[in-house]
């Protein structure tokens, strides 16, 4: 493997790079150096230890245990198995027939705000999750976590019965203790209460803790997220003398500046967010990609690589301790009042030339689109970078255009890390009689310096209300177990502040209760049901007085109340406040740490989540744990190799983690994501990876100077980036691109560029016919250009599917289940590298290699062009997995699935068979999509309508990459995609001819900051 202690190995990439001609995409610093052993494993039908038992069985010593294993159960086979008896239905419930779905429209919960979704429910039991279309927060997509939250409603590790001191009590039980120490408190005095919840903008559970708050005067409210951002309305508080949410019109804006921010696959609006974007960047033909507003143009400016910043046409890393000062410079490249231009000059001298140059360019591209440009700055971000974004858009005319002010919908005075702060102040000082914390893990992820768990212990009274009897459980006299968001009435806000309605979708698996049933208790001695105290809310929002009941079921039915969200505000920015916000520099540049929630487990609180642990990184492609990630040139000064451990000091704290080199992470910066380190999350997700708040400080949370040090022996790491890699010719054919793409400029003077870097259709010739299709001919298409790799279409598809988890061990051995990957491709130097993201799943070949091997014909052709998989004939010989040509089979080595769980069960989607051990398996085009679709059309005697049948990974897409549907109508949009001159096949010359193609992507990068050769293809 390539040896980054010698940073002789990093420089010959380098200058490797730099001396070639034409583009080169390159997966993993193994691949760009022509590792041998990366070689060996590209030639491999499966990674290293794929194929083998952990032990180090060989197969030839495995078929001689399978042979005298058929023998012994040759003597049982005769054996009569116990009777099972089945009972049918004698009173059907009404609504209800068998096999079809039922959807309901509900919400989820993203730290206070709102996912409108819908539910598909089969004989009353949730199996998936999808957008809702008619909500304009989703528009009927969805993100990763969304998409898991069905494994979390069905997690056996959830807390299941209340329990005082450790010993299983009852609702009834705690509801009078916790009243009598409420009354008992009162007679002394005001009661010191405190609660303590993740942010919050549900209507009913605002106006309930206020209830609570105005009978007990000397009680306090504190909202604190791990993954939450106080800098949005601190920033806003500087820019504008007020707390403010910012919303952003992405679908008006044709140039936008990203400051550290993740937008695109990363917070309450991100699917919106996306949505919006991807629609100004389509480009399907020539003729609409002419003109200057053909396309719009991201710029990204960032101290740690994200996926929003890998989307961009231009991205700058910088490292973090000078990223403020950057944004400073830009600003005075601007313009902008107040800031001192001498100052901002010698930044912009300090950060170097290429980065001046970056900065001049994007300026000048922002100036030159006044009222449609967009600076968008990251949650992670200090309160002056926020506050500097709002004076840039101000200073820009995009307020009011590009950029919407509102109200905020959170308790902004209780909010936040000085919250936090200020409660463990008072429980130090002995001024907490009564602590509720609801919803929250502040023991295992409040900042290192504020040692909540020594705070909570001086409390005498301690109530712990949560799906889990986590970390902060453990210190609690009581725990009261949280209903699932499927299994409660509730409502929220959605980032655009429409009102969003929970309706429960299965009775409480566990008797949870909602935290509108814990407050409505703690405040009221009437029983009052939760739908009523929801229903009160939403007649509030409607302010008709013709509402009634019947309104409110509609609303319930749609999800959300349509004209709820509050009207933009007007609002002017204090230059002057936003110039005095900003600190010192550093006069010498130290290496920084910084802090971010993770891609997948966001804070830890889905750290028992399967389908999320084992869900690769967009970019890192790690799974299971947390690294210290850095950049090659911080690996090459350290002499830091990947997975050798480093200790972390910040503060007289100190962490250990393994390294993980990331092309494109900025120099003298570490980035640590939060969740790992759990150790009561539950048996998936304790001991995963280090608790990265151990570093944390409550001053400033995501940001800190910090020390490395190399320490002796290495954490194992289990990555997919080198799994599944296609094997290609080598020197001849260094334009056999499996990805593809091209600057705007460049498609518009060669529109089939992506098909001249294939080998052209003529060399597709095969000995065998080809199939004639009078009826469907089903096909999919991927647009490049629109993916940002958020992972949202694995986690559909694994939902969908009943696609197991396999564990941390045996992904170190490439042995994952994931019916489609996601591959991530760099090109251009290390330290800023270009990145592309390539989806692939089966490619259901019209000439299939797969299908002439098997022995046994599982595989076979459909007649409507599918490459359909029978599993009970399947025998696992592999022979089908060994004549892949794109690698995208999957094989179960052992008894994956839990077949024992009678929890899990309830989860599985009945239209899809689960798989035992033994049997091969692969995207299947969602076949029973289609066959459902299939059913109501002969039913109704028409043929099956285009965007009638969609797939799992399309329908939860958020940037609408995915096009699936019959390539024999002209007319339907997998027709139209398939026609444009950016289609293309990868490996086409094999004459496989793939009913999956891709669309080439497109970015627009500036001319100014073009690279030599980025505008070829």
């Amino acid at each position: 493997m390539i040896d980054s202690n010698n940073s002789q190995d990093l420089d010959g990439l380098r200058e490797r790079l730099a001396s070639s001609h034409g583009r080169h995409y390159w997966r993993s610093l193994e691949e760009l150096a022509g590792d041998p052993d990366f070689e060996e494993l590209v030639h491999r039908e499966f990674p290293a230890f794929a194929s083998e038992w952990p032990d180090g069985v060989s197969r030839r010593r495995f078929l001689q245990l399978a042979g005298a294993s058929l023998a012994l159960g040759g003597l049982t086979a005769c054996t009569r198995q116990p009777p099972e008896k089945i009972v049918p239905f004698v009173d059907q419930p009404e609504n209800l027939v068998p096999g079809k779905p039922l959807y309901y429209a509900t919400s989820l919960d993203f730290d206070g705000w709102a996912q409108p979704v819908l539910a598909e429910s089969h004989g009353g039991r949730p199996t998936k999750i999808e957008g809702n279309p008619e909500h304009p927060a989703s528009l009927g997509a969805t993100d990763l976590f969304a998409q898991a939250a069905i494994l979390g409603l069905y997690d056996p590790d959830r807390s299941q019965v209340t329990k005082r001191l450790g010993r299983i009590s009852s609702w009834t039980t705690f509801v009078a203790q916790a009243r009598g120490t409420l009354d008992a408190l009162s007679a002394f005095g005001e009661v010191k209460l405190r609660i303590l919840t993740r942010p919050v903008t549900s209507p009913t559970l605002i106006r309930q803790i206020r209830q609570l708050l105005s009978a007990h005067p000397a009680a306090r409210w504190h909202q604190y997220s791990a993954a939450g951002s106080d800098s949005v309305y601190a920033g806003s508080t500087l820019a504008f003398g007020r707390p403010l949410e910012p919303r952003y019109r992405l679908d008006r804006a044709h140039v936008v500046l990203s400051l550290d921010s993740d937008f695109l696959t990363l917070g309450p609006g991100s699917v919106r967010y996306a949505r919006d974007f991807m629609d100004r960047r389509r480009v399907l033909t020539v003729d609409n990609a002419r003109g200057d507003g053909a396309m719009n143009r991201l710029y990204a400016l960032e101290s740690t690589v994200t996926a929003t910043g890998a989307t961009a046409d231009h991205r700058l890393p910088v490292p973090a301790a000078v990223f403020e000062a950057a944004v400073v410079a830009l600003a005075a490249e601007l313009g902008v009042p107040a800031i001192d231009a001498a100052q901002a000059e010698s930044l912009g001298a300090s950060l170097g030339d290429g980065a001046r140059r970056w900065i001049e360019a994007a300026a000048a591209d922002l100036g030159n689109h006044r009222g449609a440009s967009l600076v968008i700055p990251g949650d992670c971000a200090s309160p002056a970078v926020h506050a500097l974004a709002h004076a840039l858009n101000e200073h820009l005319g995009n307020l009011g255009k590009t950029v919407e002010l509102s109200p905020p919908s959170l308790d902004v005075e209780t909010l936040g890390t000085d919250s936090l702060r200020d409660l463990v102040a008072a429980m130090d000082s002995g001024e907490v009689d009564l602590l509720i914390v609801a919803g929250a893990n502040p023991v295992f992820d409040a900042p290192a310096d504020l040692d909540f768990a020594a705070a909570m212990q001086k409390v005498a009274n301690r109530i712990h209300f949560g799906l889990y009897e986590d970390e902060t459980a453990a210190y609690c006299e009581w725990h009261v177990p949280q209903a699932h968001e499927l299994e409660g009435w509730g409502d929220a806000r959605s980032f655009d502040g429409t009102l969003s309605l929970r309706q429960p979708l299965i009775e409480p698996l566990y008797d949870g209760k909602s935290a509108i049933e814990l407050f409505a208790a703690l405040s009221s001695a009437e029983e009052t049901a939760p739908r009523e105290l929801v229903e009160a809310s939403w007649l509030e929002a409607a302010a008709t007085p013709e509402a009634d009941s019947k309104e409110f079921e509609r609303a319930v039915h749609d999800g959300f109340v349509a004209g709820s969200a509050p009207a933009p505000e007007a609002a002017s920015v204090d230059f002057a406040a936003v110039a005095g916000s900003l600190g010192s520099f550093p006069e010498a540049l130290g290496d920084s740490v910084v802090f971010r929630p993770d891609p997948t487990v966001l804070d830890g609180r889905f750290a028992n989540n399967g389908w999320l642990q084992e869900c690769p990184k967009p970019l890192t492609k790690l799974t299971w744990d947390n690294a210290a990630i850095v950049g090659p040139g911080m690996a090459s000064r350290l002499g830091l190799a990947n997975e050798e451990l480093v200790a972390l000091t910040v503060d007289g704290r100190e962490l250990e983690l393994p390294v993980w080199i990331q092309p494109g992470q900025p120099d003298r910066t570490v980035t640590v994501h939060l969740g790992y380190g759990r150790t009561r999350a539950g048996r998936v997700g304790n001991g995963a990876g280090a608790n990265a708040s151990k570093l944390r400080g409550s001053t400033a949370p995501w940001l800190a100077p910090v020390s490395v040090a190399k320490t002796s022996g290495k954490g194992a790491l289990a990555s997919t980036q080198m799994h599944n890699n296609i094997e290609l010719e080598t020197e001849a054919a260094h334009d056999r691109h499996l990805v593809r793409s091209a600057s705007l400029a460049y498609f518009r003077d060669h529109p089939d560029f992506a098909k001249h870097l294939g080998h052209g259709s003529d060399q597709n010739v095969s000995l065998y016919p080809d199939f004639e299709y009078e009826g469907y001919a089903w096909g999919l298409s991927i647009d490049l250009g629109s993916c940002t790799g958020c992972n949202s279409c694995v986690i559909a598809c694994q939902s969908e599917n009943n696609i197991p988890v396999v564990g941390k061990d045996q992904v170190a051995r490439g042995r994952e289940m994931h019916w489609l990957r996601i591959d991530r491709y760099f090109e251009g130097d290390l330290d800023a590298p270009e990145v592309h993201h390539q989806p692939v799943m089966c490619m259901h070949c019209e000439q299939a290699p797969c299908e002439v091997v098997c022995p046994v014909a599982a595989t076979t052709h459909s007649s409507e062009g599918l490459n359909e998989m029978t599993y009970n004939r399947c025998v696992g010989t592999r022979y089908c997995s060994n004549n892949c040509p794109y690698k995208v089979r999957r094989f179960n080595f052992f008894l994956y699935q839990d077949f024992e769980t009678p929890v899990a069960k309830l989860m599985r989607n009945p239209d899809v068979t689960v798989r035992s051990r033994g049997v091969m398996e692969k995207c299947t085009y969602c076949v029973q999509r289609i066959n459902q679709a299939r059913i109501t059309s002969e039913r109704e005697r028409r043929k099956i309508r285009d965007g009638e049948v969609v797939t799992a990974c399309q329908q939860a897409c958020p940037t609408e990459a995915i096009v699936f549907g019959d390539i024999n109508d002209a007319s339907s949009n997998v027709s139209r995609h398939k026609a444009s001159p950016r289609n293309y096949a990868i490996l086409e010359e094999l004459s496989t001819k793939p009913r999956t193609t891709y669309l080439a992507e497109i970015r627009n990068p500036n001319s100014a900051l073009a690279k030599s050769g980025s505008d070829h293809a």
